[in-house]
């Protein structure tokens, strides 16, 4: 198990100077102007585990910037867990888009707009990825669940390890309104803030949902999300034959088109 140092267990992988390390190890920090953004990614990858980090977003008029927090295979056929922050206009919410992609095929988004603000302090987002199923969580609290149907042939990413990556850059094309916010470069550089990195390749292993992992999972997704692929006509498998009530269709959901990604 890891516990936080960036120094050990990660690397910046692209930025030209633009993230930083701080505070010993215990602190990263991604940067981005006009000309370019920047990322790091772990030093080694995991086949299960619980991938844990505190995040503080960019404030005010993060239009058309994505940060990320997300697992991602580098060969092979492609899978990958998302996180994904879309920043907006002054006023207006982030979006936490959500996907898994599994041998390649993804088009599994849920995104939702947080129930805080995750400029204003740091916020502990999670991972938890083990071979029965994959957990997204914020402040400890499950928010989405993706269980393992591949006894029904539904994808699920099980086979190859992945990389923990992470990055901030211009996603203006689509994050934002459908791409009609462009980015704002005026007070530029902006920056997100990462800390408390924890790795556990085997503390997720035996992650089971309680009830009230359940009821907190249909609370978030009445609440607060506001699309589901679900929703978009073509039912995949999992949306049907999914027993877990944790990730039922809620029942007052304001879905609407995900974005592209």
């Amino acid at each position: 198990t890891s516990k936080g140092d960036f120094n050990t267990d990660t690397k910046i992988t692209w930025g030209d100077g633009r993230a930083k390390i701080t505070e010993g190890g215990k602190a990263l920090t991604l940067s981005i102007d006009k000309k370019l953004g920047s990322g790091f990614q772990s030093k080694k990858d995991y086949l299960f585990a619980r991938f844990d980090v505190e995040m503080k977003l960019i404030p005010a008029n993060a239009a058309g910037l994505v940060t990320t927090f997300y697992l991602s295979s580098l060969e092979g056929s492609h899978d990958e867990v998302d996180m994904e922050f879309l920043g907006n206009v002054t006023g207006e919410p982030y979006t936490l888009h959500t996907n898994i992609y599994a041998q390649g095929e993804g088009h599994r988004e849920r995104g939702f707009h947080l129930w805080f603000d995750p400029s204003a302090k740091f916020h502990q987002y999670s991972i938890v990825w083990n071979p029965e199923r994959i957990i997204f969580m914020v402040d400890n609290k499950a928010i989405r669940v993706h269980e393992n149907l591949a006894n029904l042939g539904v994808p699920f990413p099980a086979k190859q390890p992945m990389w923990l990556i992470a990055s901030l850059w211009n996603g203006d094309q689509w994050a934002t309104q459908k791409g009609r916010i462009k980015a704002n470069w005026t007070d530029a550089p902006y920056t997100a803030h990462y800390r408390n990195l924890v790795i556990a390749k085997h503390a997720g292993n035996n992650q089971t949902l309680t009830n009230l992992d359940e009821k907190n999972i249909r609370s978030v997704q009445d609440k607060f999300m506001i699309y589901d692929y679900c929703d978009y006509g073509v039912h995949p498998l999992e949306c049907e034959k999914q027993n877990s009530q944790a990730n039922e269709k809620p029942k007052n959901s304001n879905s609407g088109p995900a974005p592209k990604n």
